[in-house]
């Protein structure tokens, strides 16, 4: 299986590709969509979807996995993020590809076994689980490939197709 984990951003947005073979998770590629400070908002978003559809173009994952928007105490931030979001989730149902999404508490359940893990601690287990010679950065990224792990071990659940409960 292969899974796409995304840490949606208008600023950054990681990504992380995993595979997983019988009971080896394997990392096939990792980064960050960045965009200019200097686009208006607009313009980032259509950054951030340009690159989410080429990364499934290139890819084709079987799931595509996004952790779910959370309480933000700042507004702006949230809405940022929850535009982000929107240009990630067309881009996934345009090419057609399952959608999984999680909150970062099943993330960290996931990758490192506790909901209320430290950042340090999934970034430390997500190098760990995928093999990696040096920390996944920025954070963005690592978030996107945790994200991605809990898509593979969660294969079957918190699935939707078009809206609708696989």
């Amino acid at each position: 299986m292969l899974a796409l984990g995304i840490d949606p951003g208008t600023a950054i947005c990681g990504y992380g590709l995993v595979e997983l073979k019988g009971s080896s998770l394997k990392a096939i590629d990792y980064g960050a969509i960045e965009t200019s400070p200097k686009l208006d908002a607009a313009r980032r978003l259509t950054v951030v979807h340009a690159g989410i559809d080429t990364l499934i173009k290139k890819y084709r994952p079987e799931v595509v996995g996004v952790e779910q928007l959370f309480f933000s105490k700042n507004v702006r931030t949230a809405m940022a993020v929850g535009q982000a979001r929107g240009v990630i989730l067309l881009a996934v149902a345009q090419n057609d590809v399952t959608l999984a999404e999680y909150t970062p508490l099943q993330v960290k359940q996931s990758v490192v076994g506790y909901g209320k893990a430290s950042k340090e601690q999934v970034i430390y287990m997500t190098q760990r689980l995928l093999s990696l010679p040096q920390k996944p950065s920025p954070d963005d990224v690592a978030d996107a490939l945790a994200i991605a792990i809990c898509t593979t071990h969660s294969s079957g659940q918190n699935l939707t197709a078009w809206g609708t409960k696989l």
